[in-house]
């Protein structure tokens, strides 16, 4: 899987690069650049540009110099973190509090990503959510369930790394009427706090994302794919999808509710 840059507004593109498990399966990754409402740049989270996808970037960035930070908002995704600084070093740097204590030597903002103050400071064009009722950084190495997710109101685009999935069908399946799914990572059974009220508190969380940003068009997950108001145009709309990947999971809920309550 080459990297591919994916222009869904004026102000927002999407970039699908490679992540191979076990160094065999390709389940792809991302990041996303955009154009702030004071012209300057930023990147959600972090990614290694190369080849054309890079001097498109360039161009857009005139060099780089116009990229006004990095967000990295999934405590599991660090591989591309150094990376990232060494191409754009006049950036600011944010991260969680798993990325700077796994690259102490970096320059990393005081506040992590996962904090509302870091939220307020780029209000004027996102809005940012952190799960409830799971493990924001679980101590299970194997859990990536929770990241920051981000909402970008321009743009009408939610960018979510793991938390949320999207599997982009082929498209003979989808003319028989089977339709891509929206679902949450598969690790949310290990992911949920053991105490009560945990489960309860997950439920509220999604009614109030798919409320909060009932106007969303685009979807872009992490290691599956982007979902496009272009490729959505038939389908239902993205908060009717997170709400239908709550029923998904009820199972789930209620057995965590039966047992911690």
């Amino acid at each position: 899987m080459g990297t591919k840059l994916i222009r869904l507004a004026d102000n927002f593109w999407n970039i699908r690069g490679s992540f191979k498990m076990g160094g065999l399966i390709d389940v792809g990754t991302q990041s996303s650049l955009v154009q702030l409402a004071n012209g300057r740049f930023v990147f959600l989270d972090a990614y290694t540009l190369d080849g054309g996808v890079r001097e498109e970037i360039d161009q857009l960035t005139h060099g780089g110099e116009r990229v006004e930070a990095v967000l990295n908002l999934h405590p599991f995704h660090t591989l591309h973190v150094e990376p990232m600084y060494a191409m754009y070093p006049q950036a600011a740097i944010y991260g969680t509090a798993r990325h700077r204590s796994r690259f102490p030597d970096l320059p990393w903002e005081k506040i992590n990503t996962e904090d509302p103050r870091l939220h307020a400071r780029f209000a004027d064009d996102f809005d940012f959510s952190v799960p409830r009722g799971v493990d924001f950084i679980s101590a299970n190495e194997h859990i990536h369930f929770s990241s920051v997710l981000a909402y970008h109101r321009s743009s009408s685009t939610i960018h979510v790394d793991d938390t949320l999935m999207y599997v982009h069908l082929p498209g003979l399946l989808r003319t028989l009427g089977i339709d891509s799914p929206v679902s949450f990572h598969p690790t949310l059974a290990r992911a949920l706090e053991k105490r009560a009220g945990a489960a309860r508190d997950f439920r509220a969380w999604v009614g109030e994302l798919a409320k909060r940003w009932q106007g969303a068009e685009n979807l872009c997950a992490a290691h599956t794919a982007t979902l496009t108001a272009q490729i959505n145009r038939r389908g239902p709309p993205i908060p009717e999808r997170i709400l239908s990947a709550l029923d998904k999971v009820k199972k789930v809920l209620d057995g965590h509710q039966e047992k911690y309550g």
